[in-house]
């Protein structure tokens, strides 16, 4: 099992529990929703996931296998190389080319071989169908383009797990659905996937499991009883 949270308790950095309670699990190469309201607590559990945030000691939570509850500080980029992350704000670094983000993470992440790591910048911007944009700067593309590089850089070293925080908040339609379709073929090589979203008509062309956030607590919802109206 890739996600396994069992009554977690979510709080802030300030101390104030989000969500108590928290049962929470994602199986290997599964698409998981997570939905609800502007500050119901979606981004801070995706933050404990990656160990942005501490998780309470009450409760039991597991990611990717490694205990949440007793992981080292020292412990974790071990854990952060084994997933990716995608923002909705893109955070990519604008003052060297696509190319040059890629390598950054990469060497960050101990590729010692430069021909290796142009080997695999390729790969990954052949994926997400970018090949010809490894020389330009973020601000030369649009931005579905932008997202497409994020989501280069979260598999650069094939991760088990990707936590995608509205990733398609900022896009078009049309744009979005080509994040979607690219996630999804993602997960169907084995990857798990944990997305939160707003848009809830996602759901329905592209299925998943789907959490919902509200009142300080987690539910699995069914979803032919989710509306519009769960993420406002």
């Amino acid at each position: 099992m890739t996600i396994s949270y069992k009554n977690a308790s979510i709080r802030q950095k300030d101390g104030i529990e989000v969500l108590g309670g928290v049962d929470f699990h994602v199986d290997d190469g599964e698409f998981v929703y997570i939905i609800g309201r502007v500050g119901s607590g979606k981004s801070t559990l995706l933050k404990t996931i990656y160990c942005e945030l501490d998780i309470d000691e009450a409760g039991e939570a597991t990611v990717l296998g490694h205990d949440m509850l007793t992981l080292k500080r020292k412990h974790i980029p071990v854990l952060r190389r084994q997933m990716g992350i995608v923002f909705q704000d893109f955070q990519l670094l604008g003052d060297r080319s696509v190319g040059k983000n890629l390598h950054f993470v990469l060497q960050a992440t101990g590729w010692k071989s430069r021909a290796e790591r142009e080997e695999r910048i390729d790969k990954v911007l052949a994926d997400v169908g970018l090949t010809d944009k490894k020389d330009k700067m973020p601000h030369e593309l649009s931005g579905g383009e932008q997202q497409r590089v994020a989501i280069a850089r979260a598999i650069l070293n094939s991760p088990k797990l990707i936590v995608a925080d509205e990733p398609t908040a900022n896009l078009d339609r049309q744009t979005a659905d080509g994040i979607m379709t690219l996630l999804r073929e993602i997960s169907q090589t084995g990857t798990a996937i944990v997305m939160s979203t707003h848009n809830i008509p996602l759901l329905d062309k592209y299925p998943g499991r789907v959490y919902q956030c509200k009142d300080g607590r987690l539910e699995e919802k069914q979803k032919d009883a989710i509306t519009k109206a769960d993420s406002r």
